[in-house]
């Protein structure tokens, strides 16, 4: 069964949403699921270098915001789920284009679980390390890490590679009624939106399985 996984690597939701379908994966061996990861914008208006967080920040919430307190439910949650948050450490909020398409990257070269590693490895080096994923030169780094040839991703993120398909599924998305990330589309029919509790993720993936096969 195919999941896509419409997400954003800088949205802390995603990443927590992302640990639970890990887990939920691991935990039901009779999950047979073909995970592919689909671009969304959280900042779609951002400019191409990004902004300093503390700007966008002060924009959204006044001058006192507090740039490295994570907000308490996010913090519970991410913690509840092994993650330590640091957003002390960000001091850009990046357009993410480029690191959507690096992840379209690894899915042409390793396919759907090889992007699934690097979307965690994004995920780390944004909210656990500060790092400026909307960077070629950071994304390079990040794409070694999950043993892409640096050479190759350069190349492509210099160039126009994986545009066309980041485009066209930052277009489809709210056609799918996605509004708001994560949002997991299952089977290509059933919309699962949000960071749902790792029991109710496992509940409906098994429940539209089951129906899949229902239907041969």
């Amino acid at each position: 069964m195919k999941i896509e996984i419409f997400s954003d690597v800088i949205c802390p939701w995603c990443y927590i949403g992302k640990q639970r379908l890990d887990q939920v994966l691991a935990s039901h061996s009779d999950i047979n699921a073909e995970l592919r990861w689909r671009p969304y914008l959280l900042y779609p208006n951002l400019p191409k270098e990004g902004m300093d967080r503390r700007t966008l920040l002060s924009r959204r919430y006044g001058e006192g915001a507090d740039l490295g307190r994570v907000p308490e439910r996010i913090r519970e949650e991410a913690e509840a789920e092994g993650l330590a948050l640091r957003y002390d450490l960000i001091e850009r909020t990046p357009n993410t284009l480029l690191a959507h398409r690096l992840l379209e990257f690894a899915y042409e070269v390793g396919g759907g679980a090889l992007q699934h590693e690097l979307a965690e490895r994004l995920f780390q080096a944004y909210f656990c390390e500060g790092v400026d994923v909307g960077r070629i030169d950071a994304l390079v780094t990040v794409g070694v890490a999950v043993d892409l040839d640096p050479a190759e991703v350069r190349t492509y993120l210099e160039g126009d590679g994986g545009m066309g398909m980041v485009t066209e599924q930052l277009e489809r998305a709210p056609e799918l009624g996605i509004s708001g990330v994560p949002g997991y589309f299952l089977a290509d029919g059933f919309l699962l939106p949000g960071a749902q509790s790792e029991e109710t993720m496992g509940q409906i993936i098994l429940r539209v399985q089951e129906r899949m096969a229902a239907r041969g």
